[in-house]
């Protein structure tokens, strides 16, 4: 029996993830992942990019000093600034990885970077040396690799690789290319640059075009070692590889794939409901893996087989994924312990004993009004209650709506910030849009609305709606979330954190370019 190679799982869900529009998180959110990442065994993970903005900074330095058995990594331009600033942040990192980029295709050096191919091959080389002066750790992606000229990028790889680059990354970072081109590609790359056997090819794909997964998968069958992946897919435009995705496809077809990875899959779930939380951008129920219906069948064809043999329709196991264990026996009557330790289990932690003690507020306030809760419930409440601790929050004291058949809608609610009360009414064309505008009244943001949405957090009448509201002001976009079963109160919980993020700068940080 062959011993099959280490694949290197690289998420990206903390960098790449949170340049989707409106997908921007706290510090202590991309904790609360990170912990998870580490928890289910990821070997790298990509915690931000530290140049960008103080508050990225501050995550990419905690994350480090904080996580010890997963690799972290800060994004960096080929460029001396940036690899010093991502090298301070991991200086805590129990092992760190700098990981500097610059563009290779005709088009974006032309274009983007206005510079010839000697000028980006030596910035290259430069970038690299400057970052093993500071870390040993160092990985190379050669921007746009999909659409650069062959010969080129072998020389950048050789020379880059000579520098002491260890980890070589080819994105496909429009999408752009099919995965028998994909594959052959990094083969041609493995047998045509002289020290390949010095580095390990990774692979970044993006899903323009719906084959980032496809094209990951082809890279390994054709030498890869390293992908790099998100969770759910998250991500610019259409979004990265998925972690789920790919994780499963080797682990179901390990007799096509010559690797194996380290991942322990009963965590794919729960991580996939955290970062949907957390970020606000819902799971499309025929999402593989982790969709609500992955697993279900309707078909009375379907549902026979299954009874009678599961492999029949199902070519993995629900609960190896985690489906079996989102289940939270708790009610009412259940103490501090309990939902202590069910949050460890869900790897979520807190600074203070007083967020410990609101969120067992809220816990019970929930239980009295729903008969069973789940994990999805645990995880959008922390959410609520860490949304309503940040600096200079909104938050909302009280809600009173009149809806009437043949009637404005008419909303009266009450807002405090900075220690004050506020009051506000409006009218509106239904009960949310009173609502936005009673608040509007108040804030007068100057916003725009580009997205409302509501979705149920678990099954039932009695489920929590966990509303998305996105704005958009000067080219900022932001997304605020809320969860309530009270589907009102949810929806302007979620603008009032839209807007405390709008008001807040450090939640953002501007998309300076990536792989």
């Amino acid at each position: 029996m062959t011993t099959k190679e280490k694949l290197v799982i690289f998420d990206t869900t903390l960098r790449d993830g949170e340049q989707s529009p409106g997908a921007s998180m706290t510090k202590d959110e991309k904790l609360r992942i990170a912990k998870v990442l580490e928890k289910m065994n990821v070997d790298v993970i990509e915690a931000g990019f530290a140049v960008s903005s103080q508050g990225d900074f501050d995550a990419v330095k905690l994350i480090a000093n904080t996580v010890r058995d997963s690799r972290i990594c800060s994004l960096s331009r080929a460029m001396t600034g940036d690899i010093e600033r991502a090298g301070e942040a991991l200086r805590g990192a129990n092992a760190g990885r700098i990981h500097t980029f610059i563009a290779t295709s005709p088009i974006h050096m032309k274009y983007k970077l206005q510079m010839e191919p000697d000028e980006v091959l030596a910035q290259a080389v430069g970038a690299v040396k400057t970052a093993r002066d500071l870390m040993d750790d160092v990985e190379f992606s050669l921007e746009d690799a999909s659409r650069t000229d062959f010969d080129f990028m072998c020389r950048v790889t050789e020379a880059v690789i000579a520098a002491g680059a260890r980890t070589i990354n080819f994105p496909d970072t429009v999408g752009y290319s099919a995965p028998g081109e994909y594959g052959s590609m990094i083969q041609r790359l493995l047998n045509r640059v002289p020290n390949a056997d010095q580095a390990v090819f990774s692979v970044h794909c993006h899903n323009d075009l719906g084959l980032a997964v496809a094209n990951s998968l082809s890279a390994v069958q054709n030498g890869a070692r390293q992908v790099e992946c998100t969770i759910n897919g998250l991500g610019e435009r259409a979004g990265n590889a998925s972690l789920e995705e790919l994780v499963m496809a080797i682990r179901t077809r390990q007799d096509l794939y010559p690797v194996e990875t380290a991942i322990d899959p009963s965590h794919i779930v729960p991580i996939s409901r955290l970062v949907s939380s957390i970020t606000g951008f819902p799971v499309q129920p025929n999402k593989a893996i982790v969709g609500a219906n992955a697993f279900a069948h309707e078909s009375g064809i379907h549902q026979d087989g299954i009874l009678k043999m599961r492999e029949t329709y199902e070519i993995m196991k629900a609960e190896d994924v985690g489906w079996s264990t989102n289940k939270l026996s708790l009610g009412k009557l259940s103490g501090r312990a309990a939902l202590a330790a069910r949050l460890e289990d869900l790897g979520i932690s807190f600074d203070s004993k007083e967020d410990f003690n609101q969120t067992f507020r809220r816990f019970k306030d929930l239980a009295d009004k729903k008969r069973e809760i789940f994990d999805e419930d645990l995880q959008a409440l922390v959410s609520d209650v860490q949304m309503g601790t940040e600096d200079e929050a909104l938050t909302l004291v009280n809600l009173e709506v009149l809806s009437k058949s043949g009637q404005l809608p008419h909303a009266k609610l009450t807002i405090r910030y900075q220690d004050q009360n506020h009051d506000a009414e409006a009218s509106g064309d239904g009960a949310v849009d009173a609502i936005f505008n009673a608040i509007e009244k108040l804030i007068k943001s100057d916003t725009e609305l580009q997205l409302y949405s509501v979705n149920a957090v678990t099954q039932g009448t009695d489920s929590q709606g966990d509303v998305t509201v996105r704005l958009e002001k000067d080219g900022r976009i932001i997304n605020g979330q809320g969860a309530d079963t009270d589907i009102l109160v949810a929806s302007a919980n979620a603008y009032l954190h839209a807007l405390t993020l709008m008001r807040n700068p450090g939640r953002l940080h501007p998309q300076l370019g990536g792989v």
